[in-house]
């Protein structure tokens, strides 16, 4: 290999790595300029199978990501905020969201102020202006956008520049005859690039590239664009590995969807070639690409859109349900890492997660209850109380986990909002446990009398009932200022109500039961009553959602609360 080759090897790979990272830092930034747009407008409209599938193709086309969107979409599935059906819409939109990226590369050929040579200074020395000067988060995000169009444009040019030299090389020509005469081998290769790279709107860039200096006929070009669809889907794949059925279910539509569509296509276009021999060898140029990359997605959507339950169905046949693949009786059921670095997808993960925690601490409230006044078996208690705590950890840690970088400021105060609600579950289960150990530490379930059992059983229900109501405060989050701040108002009034309850009867007790010889008895209600006391507290500061959002991020205390 002389110096020469050497030299184009090196630009071209160089050129690669600006594209890959401008791809990156252009998509970054465009989520974080959407930010949590994309989420509700995914949760808007996928009720509807249609809607979903414009949803999915909006979205992909915003953040430029059909990656992105079918990570958060196996996500969402594996959370529980998406069916199967919904899903299916919006991984077909998805897939022709994603072919924005080819229309941007091929810019250059329909527009010539637009060439990659001409456009990426420009948009390279505006960007890093901004970047250095922008003080608010939304300008720094517009100048990572420009900054990553620069890069992958400069990418392009390198890529672009050091073929031409060898276009035509004898090694080209064999390559892609070899790849159009046999179809499979060229789906294989657009397949394997794209799963390495894992992005077919990367690969697709690279392919038109080669395009662009006149490499590539249509023979080798459809059959590799096929590939590349296919190939795609091992980032969804790899998300839900780990997850629960219905997420490995969605990511095997996003699957289907493709091989299918490809298996249709590719066997269309080879009985085209047989009859047009001569377009197999005529030259396809970057724009000629984006077409047929377009064309092939929509054409894929039309054909088999009517057929979503039918996908969905393949789906549930080819991933059955396995004995244990659920883990039901766990806690953390939905935190994987892998969403950790597409915030609406960890978000919406953490969301749901925390709600299984609060529907777990109701339950912990009524054991521990039972324990103390039933003499009910505590291995249950303790059981679910330690899976709740060790959940209560997880979140917090999966919450240090995300790059705080990535999130705009409403994600930042989700994420913390998350943060304090597992610090305020963590302890109200640890005071539910501390209350079912009562019993056998302090004294015999015959020293309780009746109207201790009755006032315990009283103040355990409104503690139980308070944490529901911290359930459709987290529902109404969606919904008017007026309504949340009414839902608030009651919550906050019943708590109040079991701080008064709590302190009439320590009042009682101190007053009627002085001197007499149940001073342990006494000692053991008012643990108790602490211990509700403190889950009350937890329950309200989980409700005030208006606190959460304040600049310190602390929640308003009970006593602060009741000032207002």
């Amino acid at each position: 290999m002389n110096l020469e080759a050497i030299k184009a090897l090196l630009l071209f790979f160089g050129g690669l790595g600006l594209f890959l990272y401008g791809m990156e830092i252009m998509a970054e930034g465009l989520q974080q300029a959407a930010g949590d747009k994309t989420r509700k407008l995914l949760e808007a409209l996928t009720n509807n199978p249609l809607m979903g599938l414009l949803a999915g193709a909006l979205v992909t086309a915003v953040i430029q990501s059909s990656s992105a969107t079918t990570v958060m979409v196996v996500g969402f599935v594996n959370a529980g905020l998406m069916s199967l059906y919904q899903a299916c819409g919006v991984i077909m939109g998805a897939n022709i969201g994603t072919t924005m990226t080819s229309w941007i590369v091929s810019m250059g050929e329909w527009a010539s102020f637009l060439k990659p040579e001409m456009i990426a200074p420009a948009l390279l020395l505006v960007g890093v202006g901004m970047q250095m000067m922008a003080k608010s988060s939304r300008l720094k995000d517009g100048a990572k956008i420009l900054i990553g169009f620069g890069l992958l444009f400069t990418g392009l040019s390198n890529m672009s520049g050091s073929i031409k030299p060898f276009v035509d090389a004898p090694i080209f020509k064999t390559i892609f005859e070899t790849l159009g005469s046999n179809p499979l081998l060229g789906i294989l290769a657009g397949a394997g690039v794209t799963a390495i790279i894992q992005s077919s709107s990367a690969s697709m860039g690279i392919l038109q590239t080669m395009a662009m200096a006149g490499a590539v006929n249509w023979g080798s070009a459809v059959f590799i664009a096929l590939g590349q669809n296919i190939g795609t889907c091992i980032t969804a794949v790899l998300s839900a590995v780990s997850g629960d059925t219905n997420a490995r279910r969605a990511a095997m539509i996003h699957l289907e969807f493709n091989v299918i569509g490809a298996a249709i296509v590719g066997v269309l276009a080879a009985v085209f070639f047989m009859f047009y021999p001569s377009m197999m060898t005529a030259h396809v140029n970057s724009s000629g690409l984006a077409i047929f990359h377009t064309g092939f997605n929509l054409f894929a959507t039309l054909i088999l859109f009517p057929f979503g339950k039918q996908l969905v169905e393949l789906s549930t046949y080819l991933v059955p349900h396995t004995h244990g693949a659920n883990k039901a009786a766990d806690t953390v059921l939905i935190l994987d890492p892998r969403f950790q670095t597409i915030p609406n997808a960890a978000l919406a993960a953490l969301g749901k997660e925390l709600e299984l925690i609060r529907d777990y601490c109701s339950g912990l409230i009524s054991d521990s209850r039972a324990c103390l006044i039933d003499n009910a078996d505590q291995e249950k208690l303790a059981r679910t109380g330690n899976e709740v705590l060790k959940a209560c950890l997880e979140v917090k840690r999966y919450c240090a986990g995300i790059d705080s970088t990535m999130l705009n400021e409403s994600e930042r105060r989700a994420l913390q909002r998350a943060m304090f609600s597992a610090r305020d579950l963590h302890q109200i289960a640890a005071d539910c446990m501390r209350i079912g150990r009562m019993n056998e530490e302090s004294i015999s379930q015959k020293d309780l009398n009746e109207k201790m059992v009755e006032e315990i059983n009283t103040v355990s229900s409104l503690c139980e009932n308070a944490l529901k109501e911290v359930h459709m405060q987290a529902e109404l989050r969606s919904r008017s200022k007026t309504e949340r701040d009414k839902q608030f108002e009651k919550t906050r009034k019943d708590c109040l109500g079991i701080r008064q309850i709590l302190a009439a009867i320590r009042h009682d007790y101190i007053e009627n039961d002085a001197g007499k010889d149940q001073s342990q008895t006494a000692w053991l209600l008012f643990e108790a009553a602490d211990c509700y006391e403190r889950i009350a507290q937890r329950c309200l500061r989980l409700a005030d959602e208006e606190s959460w959002q304040k600049s310190s991020g602390l929640p308003l205390p009970l006593a602060a609360s009741a000032q207002n």
